[in-house]
């Protein structure tokens, strides 16, 4: 059952061949009476819920939030059956992705028909329950004391799944009027992994915690609480994961044997190889046949695959979920960079990886830095100087963490005096570029990376769209103008000159982009595609998007084109020498995509396996351990199958996973993060 809280960790509604979505003015106005939700998160107040009856006896809700300068305003209407379930459902506004308007019915016959932005179809209702594909978060509570009443039986849900709720220990915490008692349960069966969610003392629905959470109103000091036993929970439930992956039978020698293997040093693949594991390490490199083995050495014919270093994601934001670290290993993901995660659950994650007790890839995290701003991003370590700045700069490394990432609130001229300050402490500078900013202005303040494509389309911009960069204007500029950039001009070439003279790395993460830009909601979005029938329905149906909602009289056409120049952008960064590194900002399914996007840029294949294997490797500066096939090295490797060389997509075709020397078998990782069954 999707919770409509998780829309946020998602692409959510946008535009079929509906009519335009219905402006802010005319959605509902929450009477004074209304119960009030808030979104916050440790940046502050992004949002509210209401929720009330109407004259009428329907349950209406209205939903209004600014997150980093994305905007949703979307109301609801519920009409109840005799049994409690919906029989009618109506959504209407819109979302940063789009028309969110959104029709449920069920007819005399007990025929229930639904039309989404993405999807329409009908189905007898019987004993099933709806569950809608946007629409307010707060009228997800509904579908959770539904659950609480199932009991242990659940609901099967329409267009499909099954979900069932099980209830934990109770947890006090302080509210407006004094202690009360609230109880920590989980959703099964709406996504990967259990999803949590809060119970008030009567077992019915009080609130969600996370990075983001909602909460009733004067409950918001609560949420770090909330968090906190969270994470506890899901530790001991990863845990157990983690010590069956994770055992010594796992760790015995291997030897893969006649195998095709990438040599991301030299940039090329060489057939007939073998490779011997060993004591965690990378023990020996030959060819085939050549190697002698210990006793009691597990041998792996590897005719017909393809051996790998293990793939980096440079982009992945660690936290909130250790079910998805999980699932970043089961999809090939050994290494991995976050450039934004809070420091204590980095630590937390750092910690429990390094005494066995999570499985997850190793890496490195960076921490957030922003101005105290309504538009400062979630996370972060807010600051109101450039003094603050530098304090904050000094508590990233105190922690032990690896950089620090500046963002689009951020005053510009803190960036060089806080810069300054991280480099002498030897940590990496990244980031968005800051509103009033254009990249190259922020590589000269000091930064050492720039992530996301469309802030490298930032230095093509009209001034106005960079004085509003901490907006939706970092998207919609681009998505406007991108398309009439001259990418050759002397100008754009004087540019990548720049950024190579000074080698600056870029993480472009364009398949964000991809979906935003170029789809119109009738197919599965290509970075998930391949894994839409292994996963469950309510996250299938989620990966259908209509793409950001059009604006200023333009076409998908015209954004399919600007999004074509932000690809062409890639190619000729690496031609004029910048570094790349893939990342994806999202689950980490998306990474195969990310490198078949370069490959459309004009990267070759090995080229564009550089960027996920020994470049983010070098980057990082763990390039001793990872990012190569070489003898003494760490052994985390992927076996996949079919020739790589040939078919990028093979690399979504893995059947053993080494961490750290252990061997893992990928289809008993995919079980346990989720799937079903292979990806495609």
């Amino acid at each position: 059952m999707r919770l409509k809280f998780f829309a946020l960790l998602l692409l959510t509604t946008s535009s079929l061949a509906q009519a335009e979505p219905t402006p802010k003015e005319q959605l509902l106005q929450p009477p004074a009476a209304a119960q009030h939700y808030t979104i916050s998160s440790a940046a502050g107040k992004h949002g509210d819920i209401w929720s009330w009856k109407t004259e009428d006896g329907k349950l209406a809700y209205r939903m209004s939030m600014s997150l980093r300068g994305w905007i949703t305003e979307t109301d609801q209407t519920t009409v109840l059956g005799p049994d409690g379930r919906p029989t009618t459902i109506t959504i209407r506004g819109y979302t940063d992705s789009g028309d969110a308007t959104e029709d449920y019915s069920v007819d005399a016959k007990g025929i229930a028909r639904w039309k989404t932005a993405v999807d329409e179809g009908s189905a007898p209702l019987g004993n099933k329950r709806y569950s809608s594909y946007g629409g307010p978060w707060l009228s997800s509570a509904l579908d959770v004391d539904a659950l609480v009443a199932a009991g242990s039986k659940g609901i099967d849900l329409l267009p499909g799944g099954k979900a069932t709720i099980s209830i934990g220990a109770a947890t006090e915490i302080d509210g407006p009027a004094g202690k009360e008692s609230v109880k920590l349960a989980y959703i099964t069966g709406s996504g990967f992994a259990p999803s949590p969610v809060w119970l008030d003392k009567n077992n019915r629905y009080f609130g969600n915690a996370g990075v983001i959470s909602l909460l009733p109103a004067g409950y918001e000091k609560a949420g770090p609480k909330l968090k906190e036993v969270q994470d506890a929970t899901e530790a001991v439930m990863v845990r157990d994961v983690a010590r069956k992956f994770l055992s010594p039978a796992n760790r015995t020698p291997t030897l893969v044997d006649n195998v095709l293997l990438f040599d991301s040093v030299a940039g090329r693949y060489v057939a007939g190889r073998a490779v011997l594991v060993e004591d965690g390490k990378i023990k020996a490199v030959g060819a085939a046949g050549t190697i002698k083995v210990p006793e009691g050495t597990t041998r792996i014919d590897g005719r017909g695959k393809t051996l790998l270093p293990g793939l980096w994601d440079s982009h992945l934001h660690v936290g909130g979920s250790d079910w998805n670290l999980l699932q970043n290993v089961a999809t090939g993901i050994t290494n991995f960079r976050s450039p934004g995660s809070m420091i204590d659950e980095s630590l937390s994650i750092l910690k429990r990886r390094a005494s066995g007790d999570l499985l997850a890839p190793d890496g490195k995290v960076a921490v957030i830095i922003d101005r105290k701003d309504p538009l400062a991003a979630q996370g972060a370590l807010t600051v109101s100087s450039a003094e603050e700045a530098i304090e904050a700069v000094r508590k990233i490394k105190d922690a032990g963490l690896s950089g620090a990432k500046f963002y689009t609130s951020m005053t510009p001229a803190w960036i060089a005096p806080a810069a300054a300050e991280a480099h002498r402490l030897g940590l990496h500078v990244s980031g968005h570029i800051p509103a009033g900013m254009r990249p190259i202005e922020a590589v000269r303040a000091g930064y050492d990376e720039i992530t996301h494509i469309n802030f490298i389309m930032m230095q093509a911009m009209p001034q106005d769209v960079v004085d509003k960069a901490n907006t939706a204007a970092r998207l919609e500029g681009p998505a406007k103008y991108g398309k009439d950039v001259d990418l050759d001009s002397p100008e754009m070439k004087a540019f990548y000159a720049e950024l190579a003279q000074r080698k600056t790395i870029i993480d472009p993460t364009i398949s964000v982009w991809e979906g935003s830009l170029t789809s119109d909601g009738s197919a599965t979005l290509p970075a998930y595609a391949p894994f839409a029938e292994i996963s469950p329905p309510a996250i299938s149906r989620s990966w259908k998007v209509g793409g950001y909602p059009l604006f200023d009289g333009l076409t998908r056409a015209d954004f399919k084109a600007s999004f074509a120049k932000m690809v062409g952008v890639v190619g000729r960064l690496h031609k004029a020498g910048v570094r790349i590194v893939a990342g994806t900002d999202g689950y980490g399914l998306e990474l195969v995509r990310e490198l078949e996007l370069y490959q459309q840029a004009g990267l070759t294949n090995e080229e564009a396996l550089q960027t996920a294997t020994i470049v983010p490797a070098r980057m990082t500066g763990m390039d001793d351990r990872f990012g190569s096939i070489e003898t003494g090295k760490s052994a985390s490797l992927i076996l996949v199958e079919g020739d790589a060389s040939k078919d990028m997509a093979a690399l979504r075709r893995i059947t053993t996973v080494f961490l750290d020397g252990y061997r893992l078998n990928a289809d008993e990782l995919r079980a346990a993060s989720g799937f079903s069954g292979k990806p495609k």
